[in-house]
């Protein structure tokens, strides 16, 4: 039997705790545009998931105090970016509040379905959404995947302890 070694004092459940464990969790680094209805909104995720192979369903968290929330909310197509790790300062603009998001340097283009494409990315889909599932003060957003582009250059952003990194050999 091998020995374990001292674990901690396990703490009760709280929203401090949830984010003290995920600090410790490496995600890809996605945003998520959609067309409001005064203009292109997005935000970066973390919460990026492939649900299905068939049909192709992806799912992502938001917040519903996120300022992109009221456009997610009625939106019926996503864009989903896959961010590259020359893309921190990127992810960082999308993350921040009050942030002119679409403004210089951001360079994207109107796609499919009226969606915000963002340039240089390592892949993009456009979804169609087919559910939004409360999840406590967030909502599960389920979206089929319609078209997009896997050719982008280069390796992925993650993020682990607060921070945007690349991955390291």
């Amino acid at each position: 039997m091998t020995a374990t070694p001292q674990l901690g004092t396990p703490r009760l459940a709280s929203p401090d705790l949830l984010r003290s464990v995920f600090r410790r969790h490496a995600a890809g680094v996605a945003v998520i545009t959609a067309r409001g209805a005064s203009g292109p909104v997005g935000f970066t995720a973390t919460s990026l998931t492939s649900v299905s192979a068939e049909p192709p369903l992806i799912s992502f968290g938001i917040g519903t105090g996120a300022s992109s929330w009221p456009a997610i909310a009625e939106a019926e197509h996503v864009g989903v970016h896959i961010l590259g790790e020359h893309q921190s300062e990127l992810a960082g603009t999308f993350a921040r509040s009050g942030a002119d998001r679409f403004g210089a340097p951001t360079s994207w283009r109107e796609g499919p379905e009226g969606v915000p494409v963002l340039d240089d990315v390592l892949a993009w889909l456009v979804c169609r959404i087919v559910g939004r599932v409360p999840a406590g003060d967030h909502r599960i957003v389920l979206a089929e995947v319609v078209l997009g582009d896997p050719t982008g250059a280069g390796r992925p952003l993650l993020y682990h302890q607060g921070r945007f990194n690349g991955l390291r050999d």
